[in-house]
């Protein structure tokens, strides 16, 4: 059976202000050709169709074109929610979509309950997992823990019940939202911390044939039955070396898996530069960047007079200006962000405290940190569903 996995479309997200509807709108077109070019059995989405809870009219206008030109293909869907997803709204219709071949899968309550379609060598059962909120679906799935790997692990075990009732050689696929360890994660994807973990290991994935992974923007193999196709276009500038793909998935009649990367239609190229600003002005290396969308870091020690302006002569496309003047560390002036690089918003609040009365927290006092980061999150989940 031919899957073709994507994820992460992110529809009505724009990039640095720069609006990117037609850019989706021509990756849509580009995924509906890729199913009909490659003879393609099944897509799989694996969650945040949408970037906000309530997106814009635009973008739920697109995403309704593309699921009936998907339906026109006869090629099956099936759509998970992800953590910038709301769920209920995606979910709206699922049953009458369901009927066009459209299967949304955004209720933990459906984690067992596969889309089963069939080839030549049997049956291929589809479970969706839509994105699992701790705090929201631990009850409701009886996990033995509170994160995100007791959660998962129990979703997986409904998923991996319900496939022990099958014929034996009945294939299996999972759709996940979710940051499993070893992906490279980008700026653009919203934290999912909790508890200050986030990253789950991919043997929770193990007894199905493959694990088709969204949430993380770069595409990438975590193993060969595990791998996350990446967002189809990229959302932040630390996304400028990726390729962005989709992945053509071939599930032999033995639950084999290979895979081939299928490019996605790149709207303008990105570029980071570094450097003074006269250097980024005069530096011939640089006229390959001159039609790219470019985040510039000026490393002047004292700021330049109108850098953007003056970067755009050159640059008509830059969007980004970032300032990182070339001082010693111990220098009072050193970008506040750069102490900041890398660091989690526990670590942060914690410093914080330390910085304020001497010491850091104790013991006690960093859970009740985690705590209400851990709430914040929560709530926040909770007003988009």
């Amino acid at each position: 059976m031919r899957l073709l996995h994507t994820s992460d479309w992110h529809l009505g997200r724009s990039f640095h202000r720069v609006g990117l509807l037609d850019a989706q709108r021509a990756f849509l077109a580009h995924l509906v050709d890729t199913v009909r070019e490659h003879a393609v059995d099944a897509v799989l989405v694996a969650g945040d169709v949408y970037d906000r809870a309530v997106p814009p009219l635009a973008a739920v206008e697109l995403f309704d074109d593309a699921l009936h030109r998907l339906a026109e293909t006869g090629v099956p869907v099936v759509m998970i929610s992800g953590n910038h997803d709301s769920a209920r709204r995606l979910g709206v219709g699922a049953g009458l979509l369901g009927r066009a071949g459209v299967h949304l899968r955004t209720d933990p309550a459906g984690c067992g309950t596969p889309v089963v379609l069939a080839d030549a060598h049997g049956d291929v059962a589809l479970y969706g997992l839509p994105y699992l909120e701790p705090a929201l679906v631990r009850t409701a799935l009886d996990a033995r823990g509170a994160g995100h790997a007791a959660v998962l692990e129990a979703a997986m075990d409904r998923v991996r019940a319900d496939l022990a009732a099958r014929p034996a050689g009945t294939r299996s696929v999972v759709l996940a939202h979710a940051f499993v360890a070893g992906g490279a994660a980008s700026d653009s994807e919203r934290d999912i911390t909790v508890g200050g973990v986030a990253a789950v290991p991919p043997e929770i994935f193990d007894g199905v044939d493959y694990a088709a992974l969204g949430h993380l923007h770069g595409c990438q193999t975590i193993t060969d039955r595990v791998r996350y196709s990446g967002s189809p276009l990229a959302y932040s500038f630390s996304e400028a070396t990726h390729r962005k793909t989709m992945w053509l998935i071939d599930l032999a009649a033995d639950g084999t898996v290979t895979g081939e990367r299928i490019d996605c239609p790149v709207p303008r190229p990105l570029a980071r530069i570094r450097g003074r600003l006269d250097e980024l002005l005069d530096d011939p290396a640089l006229d390959r960047h001159e039609d790219a969308w470019v985040e510039a870091t000026l490393t002047d020690p004292v700021r330049p007079k109108d850098p953007m302006a003056r970067l755009a002569d050159r640059f008509p496309h830059v969007l980004s200006l970032v300032l990182d003047p070339d001082r010693a560390p111990e220098d009072p002036l050193a970008s506040y962000a750069r102490r900041l690089q890398g660091r989690t918003d526990r670590q942060i609040a914690e410093d914080f405290v330390a910085h304020v009365r001497g010491e850091g927290p104790d013991a006690a006092e960093r859970v009740l940190l985690t705590e209400a980061l851990d709430a914040v999150r929560v709530a926040a989940a909770e007003g988009e569903r």
